[in-house]
C-alpha cells in the first residue's frame, strides 16, 4: 500500500496539472481559503476534514478538477472506493494523462467489484507509471484482476515485467509462481484433451515426473515419446539430461548416444555440444573435449557452462593463462556458480595471485553452502534439484 503521508505531501501537486479555469473575485477568494484549510488539515493528518474543504470548493465551483481529483485521491485512501471512482473518472475524462489517478481509479473499481473497468484502467496506467513502488502495486492489482477474469496470459505478461523491476520482491515471486503454476495446469489439461497419446504429452509427463524426482518413470516416458516421434531433437536432449544424472555406466553411455542423436537432429544444439565436451573430459579425451567446447562457444559465447568447460580442459592441458579469460567470463555470466569460483580460485593460486585466490575460494564456500541449503529446501518441497553447476564430487580437492 502506498504510504499515506507521502500521498498527503504530494496531493497538491495535482493543482499543477489540470486547472482549466478559475473564478474571479470573491468566489476565487473562497476557493483559496478552502484550499489553505484543506492543506492545513492534511498537515494535521485530518484527511476527513480536508475532504470537507474540497467538497466545499465543488459547491462553489462544480467544475474544479483540482478539488475533485484531490477529493478522489483522499476518498481512495480512506477506503471510500465507491465515492472515489466517479470523482477520479470525472477528472480523467477531462485530462486522461494523469496516470497516477488512472491507477487509483482502477484499484477503486477492483475493490467495488467492477473488474472489467478495473482491468481496462490498470492496463492503461501500468506501463506509464514512473514511480516504481506505485507501478509494482498497480501491477500486482492488475494481475489479481486478470486472474479473476481468467485471463492468465495477460497476468503472465504483467508478472514478467514485475520480475524485471523487483526480482527479489517476495510478493512478486509468489504471484509469479501462482500464475505460472496455473498456466502450467491449464496447458497440461488442454494438451491432454487434444493430444493424449502424442509425443509432446509423454514429454510433458516426463517433465512433471522429473520435477518430482521420479527419474525412472520420467526416463520411461521420454522413451515412449521417442517411439512416437523419434525425430524430436529436443526430446533426445532431455532424455540425455536425465540419463546423464544417473550413476550407472550404462545410463551414462546411453546419455552420450542421446546427445549425439540430439545434435544430429539439430546441428545448432549448442547445449549438446557442451555436454559431449563434459563426457569427453570424463573419458580423459582432451582433444575431443576441446573440439566440443570450441564449437559450443562458436554458437553461444555467453554460455557459462561452455566457458567453464573450456577453462577446465585448458587447465588440464597446463594452459592456465589461456583458461583465465574463460573462467572469469563464466563467473561473470553465472556469479552464483560454486564450481566456477572454485576453479578460478585454483587458477589464481597457480598464477601467484594470492588475494584473488582467497576471494574466489571464499565465494566458493559461500555458494556451496547456499547450494546445499537450496537442495534441502527442494527436497522438503518434494522437488528434484535442477541441473547443478558441477557436482561437488567433481571439484578437484
Amino acid at each position: 500500500m502506498i504510504g499515506r503521508s507521502h500521498v498527503y505531501v504530494c496531493l497538491f501537486l495535482l493543482a499543477a496539472t489540470s486547472i482549466l479555469c478559475q473564478t474571479a473575485g470573491e468566489k476565487q477568494q473562497q476557493i483559496q481559503s478552502h484550499l489553505r484549510q484543506a492543506q492545513q488539515q492534511l498537515q494535521s493528518n485530518r484527511p476527513d476534514l480536508a475532504m470537507n474543504e474540497f467538497r466545499a470548493i465543488l459547491v462553489i465551483d462544480p467544475g474544479n478538477l483540482d478539488a475533485q481529483g484531490n477529493l478522489g485521491v483522499l476518498e481512495y485512501f480512506q477506503g471510500q472506493y465507491a465515492k472515489a471512482a466517479p470523482d477520479l473518472r470525472s477528472v480523467l475524462s477531462m485530462n486522461p494523462n494523469l496516470w497516477k489517478l488512472q491507477a487509483l481509479l482502477g484499484m477503486s473499481e477492483k475493490r467495488i467489484g467492477d473488474n472489467s473497468k478495473a482491468q481496462a484502467d490498470l492496463e492503461k496506467a501500468f506501463p506509464q507509471l514512473q514511480e516504481q513502488k506505485l507501478r509494482v502495486q498497480a501491477g500486482l492489482e492488475l494481475i489479481e484482476v486478470d486472474y479473476a477474469l481468467n485471463d492468465l496470459g495477460k497476468a503472465a505478461e504483467v508478472v514478467n515485467v514485475l520480475r524485471q523491476l523487483e526480482p527479489t520482491n517476495v510478493d512478486v515471486l509468489y504471484t509469479a509462481h501462482r500464475i505460472y503454476s496455473e498456466l502450467s495446469d491449464e496447458t497440461t489439461l488442454s494438451l491432454a484433451m487434444s493430444a493424449p497419446n502424442s509425443a509432446r504429452m509423454y514429454q510433458l509427463m516426463a517433465h512433471e515426473l522429473a520435477r518430482q524426482a521420479k527419474d525412472e518413470a520420467a526416463i520411461a516416458d521420454y522413451r515412449e515419446a521417442l517411439k512416437i516421434d523419434p525425430q524430436r531433437a529436443d526430446i533426445h536432449f532431455e532424455l540425455a539430461e536425465m540419463l546423464n544424472t544417473q550413476s550407472s555406466a550404462a545410463a551414462r553411455a546411453e546419455a552420450e548416444k542421446e546427445y549425439k542423436a540430439a545434435l544430429a537432429g539439430n546441428p545448432f544444439d549448442e547445449k549438446s555440444e557442451c555436454r559431449l565436451g563434459d563426457i569427453a573430459v570424463r573419458h580423459s579425451d582432451q582433444k575431443s573435449a576441446l573440439a566440443y567446447y570450441s564449437r559450443a562457444l562458436e554458437m553461444q559465447p555467453n554460455d557459462p557452462d561452455a566457458n567453464l568447460g573450456m577453462a577446465k580442459i585448458l587447465m588440464a592441458m597446463n594452459e592456465p593463462k589461456k583458461a583465465e579469460p574463460y573462467l572469469e567470463r563464466a563467473v561473470q555470466l553465472e556469479p552464483f556458480s560454486a564450481a566456477a569460483h572454485y576453479r578460478l580460485g585454483v587458477l589464481y593460486r597457480e598464477l601467484g595471485r594470492s588475494d584473488d585466490a582467497h576471494r574466489e575460494l571464499a565465494e566458493f564456500e559461500k555458494y556451496k553452502k547456499m547450494k546445499s541449503r537450496l537442495s534441502e529446501i527442494y527436497q522438503q518441497m518434494r522437488l528434484a534439484p535442477g541441473k547443478q553447476d558441477e557436482p561437488d564430487s567433481e571439484i578437484p580437492q
